[in-house]
């Protein structure tokens, strides 16, 4: 049987890749013009960078080449998600009054399994690492407590891998959906995650490499926090002190969403309070 160490980017791309299809939609009600208007530019942005910087049929054929291997590897959602999803969800939250969204990634799960707070994600009887309670309120603008708030919560886990794209793994670890109590409060017990690097084994470690990046990510919890009446935010938290919050790889940090986790008072791991603001529906 294989284990989460073994995974490869070539299976982590293809499901990510099926799982965008399955969850996502992605024919957009555009209209011609405006397709027209976004290709331009970005096939002119293209053109520019050739021209200005000269470059070789050399070139040219290492990216076609790359190009390739990117769909053949199912890294399309990663390459994307890493390097230009940061802009398309600061243009979708620019009109937010309420709290900080971030990128989404390649790896949510829609319907993890659902329970009431106070909860514990699911996770294996011996999960590595330092659990923690991660606690807060969700409210409205306004400032009244949201009742019932679902909080979608998933993560890494102490080495780095994903439940679902990694092997080895039970089905739902460390994802789950929390349903907040009548003043819209929520505890959940988890797993600090940890840093890690994205798939550097396919077509984006090939890139990462031959520009001389590093592939980290800091350690997050990803979240959607959502109510009836209120738009769902989707954001990521990141723990203070992680070298890699001020360069992470996937340009998705913001200061609002670092955490200060404290250590218990029981001695059993670390907590820490956060609170969710949300916009009421256009």
């Amino acid at each position: 049987m294989s284990t989460e160490t073994e995974a490869t980017a070539a299976a982590s791309g293809a499901g990510a890749t099926a799982r965008f299809r399955e969850n996502k939609k992605f024919a957009a009600s555009t209209s011609t013009e405006r397709v027209g208007a976004l290709a331009g530019r970005i096939i002119k942005a293209v053109n520019d960078t050739v021209l200005d910087e000269k470059v070789t049929y050399e070139e040219y054929n290492a990216l076609k080449a790359w190009l390739i291997r990117v769909g053949e590897d199912g890294e399309w959602p990663l390459f994307l998600d890493v390097w230009v999803e940061h802009s398309v969800e600061e243009v979708a939250n620019a009109n937010r009054h309420g709290s900080k969204g971030t990128i989404e990634g390649p790896y949510y799960i829609p319907n993890a399994p659902s329970q009431d707070t106070p909860a514990t994600l699911p996770m294996r009887e011996d999960e590595p690492g330092t659990p923690l309670l991660f606690q807060g309120q969700v409210r409205s603008v306004a400032g009244e407590p949201l009742a019932g708030a679902l909080i979608e919560l998933w993560h890494a886990d102490d080495l780095g891998f994903y439940s679902q794209f990694a092997p080895g793994l039970p089905e739902w670890n460390l994802r789950g959906c929390i349903i907040a109590d009548d003043q819209g409060n929520f505890q959940i017990n988890t797993m600090q995650p940890a840093p890690y690097q994205i798939p550097t084994d396919g077509a984006c470690g090939a890139l990462i490499a031959a520009a001389g990046w590093h592939a980290w990510r800091p350690a997050h919890l990803h979240l959607k926090v959502s109510a009836p009446g209120h738009q769902l935010i989707t954001t990521q938290l990141y723990f203070e002190g992680d070298e890699h919050v001020a360069d992470d790889i996937a340009s998705a940090v913001k200061p609002e969403l670092v955490l200060a986790p404290a250590d218990r008072a029981d001695g059993h791991g670390r907590e820490v309070t956060y609170d969710f603001v949300l916009d009421p529906e256009d």
